[in-house]
């Protein structure tokens, strides 16, 4: 009788023991989302309580109704995560500061944990801070989490932050626990994502590699964990050789123990995981186009099998319309604190097109047809509703987010356009970067354009096209020696340093500050000072924000996306339909640096 009841301890045991460490786990992942609350453009026929009767991709709505769906088919097995991003991208993020929203919409939808990317910095530390607060006060919210964010010591600027940390309701990694396995999960910024977050100062984003090794020796060794997933909000992109690399490839070949990646930042979509040492990449695109679903099958705390899909986000899913309701609520707050103030809608027609428009980062500059659209906005904006006016006006890639879509009938409407240029905010209550001027010699504008040409080599999203310009160059040059020529309003000007005239050069305020770090950049070999146009070096950056309207107090701001709607309502109406036509004009590239080695 006691060897039976020995046996039946031993057996009991190995059945617990086996019940920790093995079983399905089902990841359904997003990243990059942006705010993208109600899907891809064109957003006036965005149905998400009915299919089959649309063209749009995405939506709370859709991906609730597949979260809740999986959910319901493997009751204890699914863990739902984001790898940061969420925010940024549509007019929803504007209201977040004061009246926060859509983290705790995540909770109703099912996520379980959130990373946090560099656009959650976009207005500050203490303002995302804020923002999570704010949900709090709303209900639950999603466990958020962040390992490489060293805070300051000496500053006030992060403090509120810190008490999120101190609180716990930002963690350097979280367990959770789903299918009898224990699950720790921590979330990165990488070097990209840092350097496109300068607002994120004091916060120092600590090495990813060194930090990650850290956090996965204590998951495994003490928490003794079964499963290792990092939310990753650094990104993978492919060589020339079309092989996988970027950020999250060198981490999983430098720190071993993770067995999920869940990648994001790149907005790259990736079909087939990427393995390296035995550690799964994942990626879904961004903007909620897709959701990702990996399902792994653990045994003795190791991974034996996986399976991944990248689930489509269409108009074959019908939606949560309690969800969508939320959010329709929440348009009407759109539409009365922003839209109609300006003379526009929500779902207002302002143009309509038959062609796409769009802006890959990964493409030659000539291929794009969106740039030259905003750059020609930004230019007929200045030149047309301000008393200045701009010898140049420039776009960087980085700052386009969206494209134009055509959907059923092309029809785009002001929330359209606000999603191409949605980042930023200046001193007023409108959304988006104002537009600014400085004024450089002809030698400096020589130089920065050396710089551009060089500069998407560096990061896709120095990607630059401009407006009452034309630059030819010699690729067959060597490194800032290609520029031979610039024409300004089809005259040419003399670039070398005889030349002491001034002219001007107009974009949005984060872009101009980038032309004051052209030194610093170069190593300096290229040296651009911004100037006023009395020759007088820029030492405050807010003088050089354009004033719209000079008879107001103060500085009445431009934006770019008002500068996309006004220019977009200066179109012809080919059709007699009462909305303006996109021209054939921007159908094809328009391309305005052209290389003389080729003539």
């Amino acid at each position: 009788m006691r060897l039976v009841c020995l046996f039946i301890s031993l057996f009991l045991y190995v059945v617990a023991f086996s019940q920790t460490n093995s079983g399905k786990l089902i990841v359904l992942h997003s990243n990059d989302l942006h705010s993208n609350l109600t899907g891809f453009s064109p957003e006036s026929e965005y149905t998400p309580c009915s299919v089959d009767d649309d063209d749009t991709r995405g939506g709370f709505a859709r991906i609730a109704a597949l979260i809740d769906a999986e959910k319901k088919a493997n009751p204890d097995n699914v863990l739902v995560v984001d790898a940061g991003d969420f925010l940024m991208g549509t007019f929803f993020h504007i209201f977040e500061v004061n009246d926060g929203f859509q983290l705790h919409l995540m909770k109703k939808m099912g996520y379980d944990v959130v990373s946090i990317g560099n656009h959650e910095f976009d207005f500050g530390p203490n303002a995302f801070a804020q923002i999570v607060n704010k949900n709090l006060e709303k209900g639950e919210i999603p466990q958020l989490v962040l390992s490489n964010a060293e805070l300051s010591k000496k500053s006030d600027l992060d403090d509120n932050l810190e008490k999120l940390f101190e609180k716990g309701i930002i963690k350097p990694y979280t367990i959770v626990e789903k299918a009898g396995l224990k699950i720790g999960i921590f979330g990165l910024i990488g070097i990209d994502a840092n350097e496109s977050a300068p607002n994120a100062k004091p916060v120092i984003i600590q090495n990813r590699i060194k930090i990650s090794k850290q956090i996965v020796k204590t998951l495994r060794s003490q928490e003794k964990v079964d499963v290792v997933i990092c939310l990753s909000h650094c990104g993978v992109t492919k060589d020339k050789n079309g092989n996988w690399t970027g950020e999250d490839v060198e981490l999983a070949l430098k720190v071993k123990g993770i067995d999920l990646i869940v990648s994001g930042h790149t907005h790259t979509e990736i079909h087939e995981p990427i393995i390296v040492n035995n550690t799964y990449i994942v990626q879904t695109g961004a903007q909620g186009q897709n959701l990702g679903r990996f399902e792994m099958n653990v045994e003795s705390g190791k991974v034996k099998s996986a399976r991944f899909q990248l689930l489509a986000v269409d108009d074959k899913i019908y939606g949560d319309c309690k969800i969508h309701q939320i959010i329709s609520n929440r348009i009407k707050l759109i539409d009365d604190s922003i839209l109609r103030p300006l003379g526009l809608g929500y779902f207002r027609p302002l143009a309509e097109t038959d062609y796409q428009l769009g802006c890959d980062r990964e493409e030659e500059l000539s291929k794009s047809n969106l740039e030259p659209l905003v750059a020609d906005a930004i230019h007929y904006y200045i030149h047309n509703f301000s008393n200045q006016k701009a010898d140049i006006s420039l776009v960087a890639a980085g700052v386009i987010r969206d494209k134009f879509r055509v959907g059923k009938n092309g029809v785009q409407t002001a929330v359209d356009v606000f999603r191409i240029m949605s980042l930023g905010e200046g001193d007023d209550s409108m959304p988006g970067y104002p537009l600014a001027k400085v004024y450089l010699t002809a030698k400096e504008i020589k130089n920065l354009f050396e710089v551009l040409l060089l500069a998407p080599k560096m990061s896709p999203s120095y990607l630059c096209y401009f407006s009452g310009a034309k630059v030819y160059y010699n690729s067959e040059k060597g490194v800032l020696k290609k520029v031979v020529k610039i024409e300004l309003d089809g005259k040419e000007i003399d670039i070398s340093k005889k030349n002491k005239n001034l002219y001007s050069l107009a974009a949005n305020s984060y872009m101009l500050e980038f032309v004051g770090k052209v030194r610093g950049m170069t190593m300096g070999l290229v040296k651009i000072v911004p100037k006023n146009a009395q020759g007088e070096k820029i030492t405050n950056n807010k003088t050089t924000w354009i004033d719209f309207d000079e008879n107001k107090p103060g500085i009445q701001e431009g934006k770019e996306w008002i500068a996309l709607v006004k220019f977009l309502q200066s179109f012809p109406d080919t059709d007699n339909n009462k909305i303006p036509n996109f021209p054939e004009k921007y159908k094809t590239a328009i391309v305005n640096t052209i290389d003389v080695a080729t003539k």
